[in-house]
């Protein structure tokens, strides 16, 4: 007995299916467009930010402990670069390949003395630290006064007992060329986001 073969019927699409594949392409085309631009864009929003990141505004991390209590180590801040310095700023700068945090205590034209008990003298004055918890002398292997020459910064650490800083003849005064930029707010840890003096 011969067998019978099974024949599959044809249909062709109908007029609504027809009309649903065209929608879906439409919206398959409009959603990678839309996915290159965003891609595009994202590119572009990265690219802005790594510049303005290393030009302008650097971001740091604190390693150690030579300007506790006012930065503590593992926070993370932005460098606002300038050469401009003030008196108190937090400044960065560069030393022997590294990028070093210290205070502002002298600029071109003052005088700075350290007594024994570890008390900053501007021009004759007692200075006024009260972001230092322990005065104290530390590595000092400097004569004072110290007059600050044009072009030159003198710094501390806040955290007097442990920081190596223009009071050592190593570190000494610290040129204009050195300066990369002055510290002026905390990112992290969260709770003390913040402005930083």
């Amino acid at each position: 007995m011969a067998r019978k073969k099974s024949v599959k019927s044809f249909a062709f699409p109908t007029v609504e299916q027809i009309e649903k594949e065209i929608a879906r392409e439409k919206y398959n085309r409009k959603y990678k467009k839309v996915l290159k631009s965003t891609m595009a864009s994202l590119i572009v929003v990265a690219a802005i930010a790594v510049l303005i990141a290393t030009l302008a505004l650097p971001v740091l991390q604190i390693k150690g402990s030579s300007m506790e209590p006012t930065l503590n180590d593992e926070e993370i801040v932005i460098l606002l670069k300038t050469p401009n310095l003030k008196r108190g700023q937090l400044c960065c700068f560069s030393y022997q390949n590294k990028l070093l945090i210290k205070r502002v205590i002298g600029i071109p034209g003052d005088s700075i003395s350290i007594h024994e008990d570890g008390t900053v003298y501007l021009n004759g004055s007692a200075l006024d630290e009260p972001y230092v918890i322990d005065k104290a002398l530390g590595e000092c292997d400097i004569n004072f006064p110290v007059n600050v020459t044009d072009n030159h910064y003198f710094i501390l650490g806040d955290h007097r007992s442990t920081s190596i800083d223009s009071r050592n003849s190593v570190v000494g005064l610290i040129s204009e060329e050195q300066i990369v930029g002055r510290i002026f707010f905390r990112i992290w840890p969260f709770e003390s986001i913040g402005h930083v003096e």
